[in-house]
């Protein structure tokens, strides 16, 4: 555990993060067979990622078809789901029987991050029924915690890029318009917002049109 805390304390990519994390669930935790990470993005589109076998995606789309199962539920509502046996597990009786057929008996999913526009959970499947206790499930967590770091961090970076970007963009603009109209930089930053809120367009975008134009 602490071997992967230094791994993903490093600066990486959130892919291999995540990679890493689904390897480490295989190795740390008995009774899994297959693991991965389901994003559910707006508009409810799946997106099964990381998987440590062809099985987990089949697993991911089956409950994409059905509308329902524990990743679902991880993602959107629970903190922990867990499945001692799919031949007797009412809450999701479409999916329990189709996963039966698969030869899976347990599950054991987490959430990963809620965010407005994405889900995510990670999930842990094994063929064997009551393969997983309390022991699994806290190392599971851990694990998780990992996993959802990884990502808040890239979310926030992405962010902090787009804002970084947006406030060159709207430097840019407003020195443009300081140097063509001779006012000081309070009053270009006004005409830009004027602008904006008479054309009802976001301020980045006049920004961006006063550059391309070489104007407002």
């Amino acid at each position: 555990m602490a071997e992967l805390a230094r791994a993903t304390a490093l600066p990486r990519k959130v892919d291999e993060v995540l990679a890493g994390v689904t390897e480490a669930v295989t190795e740390m935790i008995p009774g899994v067979d297959t693991c991965g990470v389901l994003l559910i993005g707006k508009g409810g589109k799946f997106e099964s990622l990381f998987g440590t076998s062809d099985l987990v995606y089949k697993l991911d789309a089956l409950q994409e078809q059905c509308g329902e199962g524990p990743c679902i539920e991880a993602a959107i509502d629970e903190l922990i789901v867990r499945t001692d046996d799919f031949t007797t597990e009412q809450r999701w009786p479409k999916y329990s029987r189709a996963v039966v057929k698969l030869g899976v008996r347990s599950g054991l999913s987490f959430k990963l991050y809620t965010s407005a526009t994405t889900a995510g959970a990670l999930n842990l499947f094994g063929l064997q029924p009551h393969a997983f206790d309390a022991e699994a499930e806290l190392t599971g967590s851990v694990l998780a915690a990992h996993a959802a770091a990884a990502i808040i961090a890239s979310r926030h970076g992405e962010q902090l890029e787009s804002a970084v970007t947006t406030r060159d963009t709207i430097g840019q603009a407003k020195g443009m318009i300081m140097e063509r109209f001779n006012v000081d930089a309070v009053r270009a930053f006004e005409m830009l917002r004027e602008l904006s809120q008479t054309t009802n367009t976001r301020l980045v975008d006049i920004a961006q049109r006063v550059i391309e134009t070489r104007g407002p």
